[in-house]
């Protein structure tokens, strides 16, 4: 049975994590989510861990297989944004979003690959974000941190989509978190009219994309890109 399946969600104590998470207890999955602080939501299993440490991560993920069993399915989400200028940006700036972003990402699905390998079964779901393909000023760290993602799930797929396991990419638009709320009302009306729908989306319309990709409806699938951005990245 699918849903018995063992779901591993980085950042899945906020936001888009927290919501994929709730949406995999809802469906009957058991979840696991990792949280630099906080909690995850109710009925899931809290491990605490950093996705720039690789110790951090093989400890997280050794606690969630003793507790609940093999990491089937694993969504990585952890992000972090350090807007600012190309001009003005630091090293710091770009290398500490490339580290989480893409550095944790690397990290958390190396070490779910070796699970996955022996079930021949596996789901890798990577959270992106319209801005990797369309681009966003004040973002070069990480539009780029997002956009390879891309390529990542696209060679995991060739190494390993003939063991029975699929790689792909969600790329949410403008989503209401505690994030786009501290944005100024006329700005957050800019975007909106920048968006086909007219609305930003919800967290749970990104876990409903999430929770099809990581079902059996979905085992021909793999290497694609699917947006929730209510058609602002058309073609990106």
């Amino acid at each position: 049975m699918s849903s018995e399946r063992v779901v591993l969600v980085t950042g899945g104590n906020r936001g888009i994590g927290r919501a994929i998470a709730e949406r995999f207890v809802q469906e009957g999955y058991r979840v696991a989510v990792t949280a630099r602080s906080g909690e995850g939501p109710e009925g899931t299993l809290t491990v605490r861990a950093d996705v720039t440490d690789a110790a951090a991560i093989d400890a997280a993920f050794t606690e969630v297989e003793q507790q609940l069993g093999p990491v089937e399915i694993v969504v990585a989400n952890a992000g972090i944004t350090k807007d600012t200028l190309l001009m003005r940006m630091s090293e710091d700036d770009f290398d500490s979003v490339i580290a989480t972003n893409l550095g944790g990402a690397f990290r958390v699905v190396k070490r779910a690959s070796k699970g996955m390998l022996k079930a021949r079964f596996g789901r890798v779901i990577l959270i992106s974000s319209v801005v990797g393909l369309y681009g966003s000023a004040g973002q070069v760290n990480y539009a780029s941190s997002k956009s390879a993602l891309v390529g990542f799930a696209r060679s995991l797929t060739r190494e390993l989509g003939a063991r029975g396991i699929t790689a792909n990419v969600v790329a949410p638009g403008f989503i209401e978190t505690d994030m786009t709320a501290e944005l100024p009302e006329e700005t957050q009306a800019e975007y909106r009219k920048a968006i086909p729908a007219g609305r930003y989306g919800s967290a749970a319309e990104v876990a409903a994309a999430v929770t099809w990709l990581a079902s059996d409806d979905s085992a021909y699938i793999s290497g694609a890109v699917i947006p929730v951005d209510g058609g602002l990245g058309m073609g990106h």
